[in-house]
């Protein structure tokens, strides 16, 4: 269900043009398609008690279980400063993102405008631009919480897949032939 609302945020997002970068569209489909890849492979090993495909299956989940633990709590512990700090690196290092935020947000500029530079918003008509620090400041920080919280419900959910794969994963199929183990 995760891969598939991974997949479907993505799609939804550059249908109604809120994203334009097709790099980070192109990594979240990715993720999601990867993650139903591994929910199969746990699915099709439950299904038939295949001992191989549910050890890989636990490895691997085990494996996004400590990726997305990390992610959550590194989301949850950024404070103030160091989102700002991270704000204004991606500000000034992509300009497809930026001509998104400023659009989005009608705001011109990091913490400063300058009459020079370029702005996609509609508030530069009226000269009553905003900067788009505060803004993006405001909403990363809400952002950054709730997908540290949802990242962390998750990632617990993977644990406890994690351990039933575990504690199941030898037990026989019981419609096999019994004397075929002696």
């Amino acid at each position: 269900l995760v891969s598939l609302l991974l997949i479907g945020i993505a799609a939804w997002g550059i249908g109604f043009g809120l994203i334009s970068s097709f790099k980070v569209v192109g990594v979240v489909i990715a993720v999601g398609v990867f993650l139903f890849f591994i929910a199969l492979v746990g699915l099709i090993g439950a299904v038939k008690h295949h001992q191989v495909l549910l050890f890989f299956y636990m490895i691997i989940l085990l494996l996004v279980f400590i990726v997305q633990f990390s992610v959550s709590c590194a989301c949850l512990a950024l404070n103030e400063e160091q989102q700002s700090e991270l704000l204004e690196v991606g500000w000034t290092n992509t300009n497809s993102a930026r001509t998104d935020i400023e659009r989005n947000l009608n705001c011109c500029g990091f913490r400063v405008f300058y009459q020079n530079e370029t702005c996609a918003a509609d508030c530069l008509r009226t000269l009553h631009c905003r900067p788009c620090a505060p803004i993006m400041e405001e909403y990363s920080g809400m952002v950054l919480r709730f997908v540290g919280g949802i990242g962390l419900f998750f990632s617990f959910t993977e644990i406890l897949g994690v351990w039933l794969t575990y504690r199941y994963r030898n037990q026989k199929d019981p419609r096999a032939n019994p004397s075929a183990f002696i």
